[in-house]
């Protein structure tokens, strides 16, 4: 790692001296395929030959909606052009000269593995027709568990509570390297992942079952074989959010939260995940949109920040790599300024790449006037294009951009992917409560079960609904089951529908998701009780839930509601597994939130 970030600074300074008239830039070369004079030769040469258009364009990193890159359907053209000023994707590399692309499943991106291969490559054909070509660094974010944007027949794994729950560094990398490898054959060569915030507050609305953990040196464990999983593969893996997103009671997504951690709890709590990526010579760590008063009083978030970006992670953490945005169109870094001034503040606080402005027009415009009137300099903008060409270099992207059919064959959903998977989550579920040996449900005096609950939406692709999941792995596992959905928030009337449909049946497994003190859920949850029928509760996302429900006498946290999860959850439930999860975080008492219920590393077995 040192040698690495000696290089890289040093191959900056020559290349900002090139941007004024001289020098010759030195990169070093760590994980490419190619190395030498070579590689040095070929960053020096597309620098020299760039516009300050085109050097800018190479900082962001855009949406765009459509399946194929030049010939999206009519609905995803109109909302590129409205949105974009253009119909394609095509138009959209060659308009503002990216440097990326990020997919999404709601732009219609990832429908399937074949189609996501041939849009990889149709991107890269046309930063091939660009005037100086370099390749795109396509991006998405696949942390598994319920951030999954690319989805079945692609391999799911546990998300990292889940992992967490697992406590095998192993089955962490083995993660990384089977998605890194699934990715790379559809071509994307950025994942934003792992999450490296650390989750020491249950009522974190954004980060909570993302996080691998409330444990620093669990979660930096952890981060670091996730980063070795996905840069084995030829993926550059993203440590986020810095400087940590895990002690929040605010979206980010719609508000702008503050961590009131002092420079000690941070260094204690938050710094050791993202030490741990830099040590493991991660590729890019993305920003947080939270406002740290105890590192920057001005109010401004961190991803605006100097003080955090440029202080403490470029100087005092020693990281040389690419810094990424969080996305510019969260309200948490729009609250203070205009979309106008986002991007210029971001790059001034050592940002890198600029990751899906809301308006590219805008965003563009402002950076070009930014350096044209001297805010920022052209040896500013190229050291941080120097930072993406070299992650591009690593990530093979100048040799092999394109992909093929036959990649994506050999790689993406394939049978010994799946197994490992289903392998890796048979190590996750919790079991959290089971008065007087209630688990396992017998097959013989508990044949006929109802699956009733949560229905939350799944990520796309991912599978679902999860009483429908569960009900069909209890059907193969012997039982007789029939799936009821009462959705997150029961009315009386599906909790009365839920008890007559439990008198024709043998016991109930009822999904809870995010249950709290006033939720409808626990109404639910009590009247199956009150049948005298065996109730069993699965937690489907945090871990909690069983603080709220006293009268459960057998209960299960599975972490996510993804297909993966959920089946693992019923081969514990039927006892064709053992419960081995541990909790990763504490689980607190609901009617004293100070007292502990249920410490981390808590978990019986049968």
């Amino acid at each position: 790692m040192h040698s690495r970030r000696t290089v890289l600074t040093t191959a900056a300074a020559a290349a900002c001296a090139m941007s004024t008239g001289g020098g010759v830039v030195h990169a070093a070369t760590s994980g490419s395929r190619a190395t030498g004079a070579a590689s040095r030769n070929r960053v020096a040469r597309l620098i020299s030959r760039m516009s300050l258009e085109e050097k800018v364009g190479q900082l962001f990193v855009m949406r765009v909606y459509g399946h194929s890159a030049t010939d999206p359907e009519p609905a995803d053209a109109e909302a590129n052009r409205k949105e974009m000023g253009v119909s394609n994707a095509a138009e959209l590399v060659a308009k503002y000269h990216l440097g990326g692309i990020i997919y999404f499943g709601w732009a219609h991106n990832t429908r399937e593995p074949h189609q996501i291969a041939d849009l990889s490559n149709g991107i890269q054909r046309a930063a091939n027709a660009q005037r100086v070509p370099v390749p795109l660094l396509i991006s998405t974010d696949q942390e598994h568990g319920i951030v999954a944007r690319v989805g079945a027949p692609a391999t799911l794994f546990p998300g990292a509570m889940a992992l967490g729950a697992g406590r095998s560094r192993e089955d962490a990398r083995t993660a990384g390297r089977i998605a890194g490898e699934e990715l790379y054959a559809m071509g994307i060569r950025q994942d934003y992942a792992p999450v490296a915030d650390v989750n020491v507050n249950a009522a974190n609305p954004v980060i909570g079952v993302r996080s691998f953990g409330s444990d620093p040196k669990t979660v930096s464990r952890m981060v670091t074989a996730q980063v070795r999983g996905y840069q084995s593969a030829g993926v550059a893996a993203t440590a986020k959010h810095f400087p940590g997103h895990g002690d929040t009671d605010t979206d980010s997504h719609v508000g702008l939260p503050t961590i009131r951690h002092t420079a000690e709890e941070w260094e204690r709590l938050d710094a050791p995940p993202f030490r741990a990526a830099i040590e493991a010579d991660i590729d890019s760590i993305m920003t947080a949109h939270i406002v740290v008063p105890a590192f920057d009083p001005s109010g401004d978030p961190a991803t605006l920040s100097h003080p955090i970006l440029t202080g403490i992670l470029r100087e005092r953490l020693g990281y040389d790599g690419v810094v990424v945005t969080d996305s510019l169109g969260m309200e948490g870094v729009r609250t203070k300024y205009g979309d106008d001034r986002v991007p210029v503040l971001a790059l001034k606080a050592g940002v890198d790449q600029l990751l899906n402005p809301p308006n590219i027009a805008v965003a563009f415009t402002s950076v070009l006037n930014a350096v044209r009137t001297g805010e920022l300099t052209e040896r500013a903008i190229d050291e941080k294009l120097l930072r993406i060409l070299r992650l591009k270099e690593r990530r093979g992207l100048f040799d092999e951009p394109y992909t093929t059919h036959r990649a994506v064959d050999r790689a993406v959903g394939t049978r010994r992917h799946l197994a490992t998977a289903d392998r890796v989550a048979d190590r996750t579920t919790t079991l959290l409560v089971n008065e007087g040996g209630l688990l396992p449900l017998s097959r013989r005096a508990h044949r006929r079960l109802l699956v009733v609950g949560a229905d939350p939406a799944s990520p796309s692709g991912t599978g679902g609904p999860p009483t429908k999941v569960l009900a069909e792995t209890f059907d193969q596992l012997g039982y007789t089951a029939t799936a009821f959905s009462t959705g997150t928030a029961p009315t009386r009337e599906q909790i009365g529908q839920a008890v007559v449909a439990l008198e024709q049946r043998d016991a109930v497994v009822v999904a809870t998701y995010n249950v709290t003190a006033t939720s409808s859920q626990r109404a639910l949850v009590d009247a199956l009780l009150a049948t005298g029928k065996p109730v069993v509760q699965l937690a489907v996302r945090n871990p909690y839930d069983i603080a709220h429900l006293p009268g459960v006498r057998a209960g299960l946290a599975a972490y996510s509601w993804t297909d993966v999860e959920l089946r693992a959850a019923a081969r514990v439930i039927a006892s064709r597994r053992d419960p081995e999860g541990k909790l990763p975080v504490p689980v607190m008492r609901a009617d004293a939130p100070g007292t502990v219920l249920y410490p981390v590393g808590y978990g019986l077995s049968y």
